[in-house]
């Protein structure tokens, strides 16, 4: 008996080798009928005997395509048409866009094999691609995912590449960035002064250039790199001081495993995160000794190491350079260069040389951070390789625009069950972070014909993204706290709808109460939260100046523990800083001027680091307390005694007596790196046992862990694996960042719950 069905399949299916994938398939089956890109995934219609259609469903849900995901499948009987064969039709548009855009993809095992075969047409082409592979998200400019919506488009395929882009049975078939050295983009050298270096090898040249210390400008699938050989300490330091980046860590990439552990050690969950299509910076433990620069990750145990994920990457590090920094390039906290003029412009003080090529990227997007803890991969930064693939939710969402946070900003955009998180964005701190800000909105807006209704946005009046939210946009404004955004992130990418108790920590969010927020243990539902613990407010002298300058919230504490006695203590804070100036920050807590008030664990970080003098000045965000713990050197302590007093139905957490007990521990001669781990375990114990409190008086046996201080691997594996003791269920993030990069996710999820809340009355 014949049968016809129609078909239609939304998710991850543009763009990734889904329709020739189908085509093979009804070819093999013998089927009939045709597939065709819409503006809502895939549409196939299939004739043949029952058997044959059963086997060829079957086939199509356990696709073994890597980037391939099936959201939703829906089936409807047709009559028969006994047309003949099986044809791949032309895309459709339509109103409805909620396609699945892929992510940008590293070089596949097939292409890198081409590329270094002399015998094959695409010998050392840098943007070799096919189906499987190569640039995605960065190129489209609107949907369906054809190559007229791409900054492809001005690229005409020669005759080659066209037999290729038509043959079903070709790897290339409907591969749209499908190029070659005849037809596609191509790669130029330039100095600073833009002019075109002679030579018929510019990467050969570029490779050269590095070797004699210069720094280059490389333009790669988000945008710019600024690269220098890791192994010349005089090239990286002039980077850090042409860059204007003092301290943090610089990004390295080398061209295999091989290369990678004579640097770094790496375990298995962290070498599949390397080798993923996605193909993120991962974070390693430095082996010592190593012949990196010490410049590159100063005061840190650990490296952030990628492998090449670019045709053009491969060719620059098919050398004997051991690594290449590869940093974002730009300048302070501005967004990344992705246009050459731009670059030019922006990088020409920085960058000796620029290697460029004509292929326009659409959208900037970073490189991505993950890391592997607990067995568990955890992305720490979500851009190239990840976005815009969306996190699938549990229920239909409205239209929602959530636009994020100040720090590590993300937008996310939901429409039926689909969350879509934007790339990494950064801080939004300047016009042309700003602007990059408004330019994803725009984009995601339109190429997944999103009109929110909804408007989710942080209370903090001050935030641009704030600002944007209250007078840019249409739709219902909803202002989201903060650290219930935090929680409600995770709770959205685990699928969580209960109550949990949740333990947001980091070191800035504005609360219900005007105050900072950071040190936080809520009763946290979808729509609503209650406030169950909290840091005891401490004073934050001059406000901002006291997270770039940790040593005035260690005068804070200081002085809520001891009073004026701390004077009389020994402390590498009155060798560091002036007791001048001390006293200048004393009376200003004294008198209650420019003082915020704060609960934030992560400004407790940064004055016990102080404190212990590990560190009195910031050249990046939370550098006081990462350097706090990578300062840990013993293996086993035991806890400082610690205290919380219930008030009005809140539990005060008092930091006083964590204070003394370090500040005792100096006094004795005790080893710093024994302080570190002691106050680590301190705040182990503490939420473990006012968890358990908690526990009997909500009858609450959830825990999410949410906020950047959980990007400290010690006490997120340390209080995890207690709680778990404990037998409490645990969820943290790991698709979703655990810092502000996840807030946007949270804010839709909120705004979406009391948007449902309000129409049920």
């Amino acid at each position: 008996m014949i049968h016809r069905l129609k078909i239609g399949i939304q998710g991850t299916v543009q763009g990734i080798g889904f329709r020739p994938f189908v085509y093979n398939l009804a070819h093999e089956k013998k089927l009939r009928g045709y597939v065709s890109n819409t503006s809502i995934g895939v549409d196939i219609e299939v004739e043949g005997e029952s058997t044959q259609l059963d086997f060829f469903i079957e086939a199509i849900k356990s696709n073994r395509l890597p980037l391939a995901h099936i959201a939703k499948i829906q089936m409807t009987a047709v009559a028969p048409q006994k047309n003949e064969g099986f044809v791949i039709k032309e895309s459709e548009s339509h109103v409805n866009k909620i396609t699945s855009i892929p992510p940008d993809i590293c070089i596949c095992e097939d292409c890198l094999k081409e590329m270094q075969n002399p015998g094959d047409r695409r010998y050392r082409y840098p943007f070799i691609n096919c189906t499987n592979c190569g640039p995605r998200y960065t190129i489209i400019e609107d949907v369906p995912y054809d190559r007229p919506y791409t900054s492809m488009r001005k690229f005409t395929m020669c005759g080659d590449c066209l037999k290729e882009y038509m043959d079903p049975s070709n790897r290339r078939f409907h591969a749209q960035p499908n190029a070659c050295p005849v037809c596609g983009p191509g790669v130029t050298l330039y100095d600073s002064s833009q002019n075109a270096l002679k030579g018929n090898d510019p990467i050969s040249s570029a490779i050269d250039l590095l070797k004699r210390g210069h720094i280059i400008a490389v333009k790669g699938l988000g945008g710019f790199h600024l690269a220098v050989d890791a192994e010349d300490n005089r090239a990286v330091m002039q980077l850090r001081a042409r860059k204007q980046r003092e301290e943090k860590p610089l990004a390295l990439m080398a061209y295999n495993m091989d290369r990678i552990r004579r640097f770094a050690h790496v375990n298995p969950e962290e070498e599949v995160l390397l080798r993923s299509s996605s193909r993120p910076i991962v974070i390693l433990k430095k082996r010592i000794p190593n012949s990196i620069s010490p410049e590159i990750s100063p005061n840190n145990q650990y490296f952030g190491v990628m492998l090449p994920y670019t045709p053009l990457h491969y060719l620059l590090l098919d050398s004997d350079i051991s690594a290449l920094v590869m940093t974002s390039g730009n300048v302070g906290k501005e967004p990344i260069s992705i246009d050459n003029g731009d670059a030019f412009l922006r990088l020409g003080n920085i960058a000796d040389f620029f290697l460029v090529h004509d292929r326009d990227i659409y959208l900037r997007t970073d490189d991505s951070i993950a890391r592997s803890n607990d067995n568990q991969a955890r992305i720490i930064r979500r851009a190239r390789g990840y976005a815009p693939s969306p996190v699938y939710l549990k229920k239909d969402f409205p239209q929602i625009l959530a636009c994020g946070a100040e720090t590590a900003n993300t937008v996310c955009l939901t429409k039926g069950n689909q969350a879509i998180m934007s790339q990494h964005i950064g801080d939004l701190t300047n016009l042309e972070s700003l602007n990059a800000f408004e330019q994803t909105i725009s984009h995601l807006k339109r190429i997944f014909d999103i009109e929110p209704i909804l408007v989710a946005h942080d209370l903090h009046p001050d935030y641009l993204s704030t600002q944007y939210a209250l007078k840019e946009t249409k739709g219902k404004k909803v202002g989201v706290q903060h650290h219930h955004s935090h929680i409600v992130s995770c709770m959205a990418e685990h699928g969580i709808e209960k109550p949990v108790i949740g333990l947001a920590f980091d070191g800035t969010g504005y609360g219900t109460d005007g105050r900072i927020w950071g040190g936080e243990v809520l009763l946290a539902r979808v729509d609503r939260f209650d406030r169950l613990a909290h840091f005891g407010y401490i004073p934050m002298p001059g406000g901002n100046a006291a997270i770039e300058e940790p040593w005035r919230m260690a005068v804070s504490y200081l002085y809520h523990a001891f009073d004026e006695t701390f004077w009389n203590l020994k402390l590498p804070l009155f060798e560091h800083i002036e007791k001048g100036k001390i006293r200048f920050i004393l009376e200003m807590i004294k008198k209650g001027v420019n003082c915020p008030e704060t609960s934030s664990l992560g400004r407790l970080f940064d004055g016990i680091s102080s404190i212990l003098g590990i560190r009195q000045k910031v050249s990046y965000e939370g550098q006081a307390a990462v350097e706090l713990e990578m300062a840990i050197t013993a293996s086993e302590e035991t806890p400082y005694p610690y205290e919380y007093i219930k008030e009005r139905k809140v539990y005060l957490i008092s930091t006083s007596p964590i204070i003394k007990a370090i500040v005792h521990d100096m006094q004795r001669g005790k080893s710093v790196g024994n302080i570190g781990l002691r106050f680590h375990l301190t705040l182990i114990r503490l939420f473990s046992d006012l968890c358990m409190v908690l526990r009997e008086e909500t009858g609450c046996n959830r825990v999410v862990l949410s906020g950047g201080v959980f990007q400290n691997a010690h006490l997120s594996s340390g209080l995890g694996k207690t709680l778990k003791e404990n037998g409490f269920d645990i969820f943290a993030h790991a698709k979703v960042p655990t810092n502000d990069g996840g807030i946007s996710l949270g804010q839709a999820a909120i705004a979406a719950a009391v948007y449902r809340k309000h129409l049920t009355g």
